[in-house]
């Protein structure tokens, strides 16, 4: 996608063709920076800090993660032991597992003398393949917004999406933003409702800044903003993305996705995710399986911001001494959902609306 004007992706190999560079998602939105990472703890330290995130991106960093491991030391105990430290980095993305399983069982047979190269190959091959995973869900999810867009007379179709899940969450594109860049791109007419702004400020920090510099019309509005837009009718559907799709269509997210597919289906909004292929994971009977990563409470009870002499700071927001806590995500389950927007076209959440897209997977 593009920063003013000029195309952009969140990972790249380096000119040096073995180093790789991502873009520092923790300075966004004050500052737009690039960082060089040269090792496999790196990498694993890249995931952790959340200067990558999003599902898809988890996953691609960590391939480039294991490529970098094996060009340091392409040992079946250095590899193991990349396999481990990435695994651990974050717990609810599924697409971090999918990469790794797919990088080990790659290279796991091959001599040592040959795993860096394979490995620089796959992961690039990942990434090309998120790409166009994602323009894929852009292409399906277009329509929904044209219908829509036919019927309002030129006024703007009016989107709300939840968190992160541009491009900034994928190599290019993002999941949720895909249809609505190219809804965009094509001269419709739009205004996006941005939320999460707390904990992590995610809506605030990144879809906002993305959106902006891409030229895409959009409002900030508080978490809990929603439900009153959709009261008023000012909401014409929702978008989100998810980082673990169950095999029956419940959807974990960002934390207050539920309660945004609850405002939607009490006022008969439209409730689309839209999700890769990788997301779904075919092992987990439902929603109620996934693991919820409880994140630093730092993030609940501090924020960080730029202040009037223009330095960025983190001040303290929270009564000193009070607890908090700060899960990072929520289920939603599939009978809140409208539809699942992949990459092979849009389907219901359901486990027959899974298997008619992917027939290839249910049955594994």
């Amino acid at each position: 996608m593009k920063v003013d004007g000029v195309p952009h992706r969140t990972i790249w190999l380096a000119e040096d063709g073995w180093s790789v560079e991502i873009v520092d998602q923790t300075l966004l939105p004050h500052r737009f920076a690039t960082v060089r990472l040269t090792s496999m703890a790196e990498a694993a330290e890249a995931i952790r800090s959340m200067q990558v995130r999003g599902a898809p991106l988890i996953g691609a960093t960590a391939a480039y993660g294991m490529a970098l491991a094996m060009a340091e030391d392409p040992s079946d105990e250095s590899l193991q032991r990349a396999y481990e430290t990435l695994m651990a980095t974050r717990p609810t993305a599924v697409n971090l597992r999918w990469a790794l399983d797919e990088l080990h069982g790659l290279l796991a047979p091959l001599g040592a003398n040959a795993r860096a190269a394979t490995a620089y190959v796959r992961a690039a091959e990942i990434c090309a393949e998120d790409v166009a995973l994602c323009r894929a869900i852009g292409e399906h999810g277009l329509p929904l917004i044209e219908h829509i867009a036919a019927r309002k007379d030129g006024a703007p179709v009016r989107v709300l999406t939840h968190c992160n899940a541009g491009w900034l969450a994928t190599v290019d594109w993002g999941t949720a933003t895909a249809p609505i860049y190219m809804a965009h791109d094509k001269g419709l007419p739009l205004e996006v409702w941005v939320d999460e702004t707390r904990p992590r400020n995610q809506g605030a920090s990144l879809t906002a800044w993305e959106l902006h510099h891409h030229g895409v019309p959009h409002t900030l509005i508080a978490d809990n903003v929603g439900g009153h837009l959709m009261q008023n009718g000012l909401v014409d559907l929702c978008i989100v993305g998810t980082d673990r799709t169950t095999r029956n269509g419940d959807v974990c997210n960002k934390i207050g996705t539920y309660l945004k597919a609850l405002a939607a289906h009490d006022n008969g909004v439209p409730f689309y995710v839209a999700l890769p292929g990788p997301t779904i994971d075919w092992t987990l009977a439902s929603g109620a399986e996934i693991p919820i990563e409880q994140r630093d409470a730092r993030e609940v009870t501090h924020m960080t911001g730029r202040t009037a002499a223009g330095e960025i700071a983190t001040v303290e927001i929270a009564n000193p001494g009070s607890r908090a806590a700060n899960y990072g995500f929520d289920v939603t389950p599939a009978r809140l959902v409208t539809g699942l927007i992949t990459e092979r076209g849009v389907c219901e959440a359901s486990p027959n609306g899974l298997a008619s897209l992917y027939p290839d997977k249910a049955g594994d």
